[in-house]
């Protein structure tokens, strides 16, 4: 393992992106130290699971377009908390590739005569461009955010960027011009390619769309996935809940290895329909997907008595909601598998399903998804108790 990065980030105090700069082994310690603050109570806390190589890690990668008083145009990331533009070429936590071909974007607007866009104004052309990797395939995507649908020389433009990354197979427009946080707009027009791309994780392959929610640490995703799918204890008869399912990762996994049959359910119906390709990419019969609030499908799923033996639960940073949880413990399945990007709900949750059932955390394991940062992910076996 590392013992300490390479290199010195110069803009560490303005990106924002990287809270911790320190030698990796002391991030490690602080990660588990937390962890352990929240959660020790409810069980006893696993060492945590670091990389060998925590740098380079990012396979998905966006840059803000801006171009500055005298003229220059900038690309790189919002300062933390500002929309002020911080300029950057290449980062030690992002893909190498996706970083040069971010700025090979940026070198080629004037040739272009393409402009940025300009938030105050609303008027202007280029607003972001994100990259997206396959790790396993080495798929790659480029995304051009415009802040207007007209693309002047979108077949020269496109020639010539991949004339320098040739490597890269698919090339879509985005279009966003309403003002927002959000980065991709609905309106998408591709420009090379399919207009995604795949990834091979834990043997199953997985369709990637600019809008897709995918992990963006493959390596320690396979090693996230493979201790749920660890703790799940599949059979093989056993009926699989996997619910905020995205794209279908977790439950696609379980279905391929060893679950008996498997739902998902996820709001984002870009999302369900990734979900259902990758299902019959993977040639999985085993698997059924549908769109809707995790919580509402649970609550309904309760009332008609409908009984999972297993339960993956994958929420946002906010947590559960407490109706979800209250329709887990109504359908009371044997085992709940909760994946947390956020140990603090993650330990409101677990208080509420210890104070209000007969749930009792028998694992938890951290994994380290972000190095460099203060995210932690984890892994949480539950498990019913018998009463006395």
């Amino acid at each position: 393992m590392e013992k300490s990065t390479t290199e010195r980030c110069p803009v560490y105090k303005k990106c924002g992106g990287c809270q911790l700069d320190t030698a990796y082994p002391e991030q490690l310690g602080f990660k588990q130290r937390k962890v352990e603050r929240l959660l020790r109570r409810f069980c006893k806390v696993a060492p945590i699971i670091g990389m060998d190589k925590p740098c380079h890690y990012r396979n998905k990668v966006q840059a803000a377009f801006y171009t500055n008083r005298s003229g220059k145009i900038i690309s790189g990331v919002y300062q933390s908390g500002t929309h002020h533009v911080v300029g950057i070429d290449s980062c030690m936590i992002e893909d190498k590739t996706a970083d040069k071909i971010i700025v090979a974007v940026r070198k080629l607007l004037p040739s272009f005569k393409l402009t940025t866009y300009n938030e105050d104004t609303g008027k202007g052309f280029l607003r972001h461009v994100l990259v997206r990797r396959g790790f396993s395939t080495n798929e790659i995507m480029l995304v051009l955010v415009t802040g207007t649908p007209v693309f002047p020389s979108k077949n020269n433009f496109v020639k010539a960027i991949l004339k320098q990354f040739p490597e890269i197979t698919t090339i879509v427009q985005n279009v966003n011009n309403l003002s927002t946080n959000l980065v991709l707009g609905d309106r998408q027009n591709v420009l090379y390619g399919k207009g995604y791309i795949e990834d091979v994780l834990c043997g199953c392959r997985f369709r990637i769309s600019p809008k897709s929610f995918y992990q963006i640490n493959p390596v320690q995703t396979g090693v996230l996935y493979g201790k749920a799918i660890e703790f799940a204890q599949l059979r093989g008869d056993e009926t699989v809940l996997d619910t905020y399912c995205g794209i279908g990762t977790i439950g696609i996994v379980a279905a391929k290895n060893g679950a008996g049959r498997v739902i998902g359910v996820e709001l984002n119906g870009d999302a369900v329909r990734d979900a259902i390709t990758n299902a019959k990419r993977n040639s999985l019969k085993n698997i059924r997907f549908y769109k809707g609030d995790a919580g509402e499908f649970m609550e309904s799923a309760a009332e008609e008595e409908e009984r999972p033996d297993v339960v993956f639960m994958d929420p946002p940073r906010a947590g559960s909601s407490e109706k979800f949880l209250r329709s887990l413990i109504k359908m009371s399945p044997e085992r709940v598998v909760y994946v947390s990007c956020n140990p603090e709900t993650l330990a409101r949750d677990l208080r509420f399903l210890s104070e209000n059932s007969d749930y009792k955390v028998k694992k938890i394991q951290p994994v380290d998804m972000f190095p460099h940062t203060e995210h932690i992910e984890c892994v949480v076996l539950l498990t019913k108790e018998a009463k006395k």
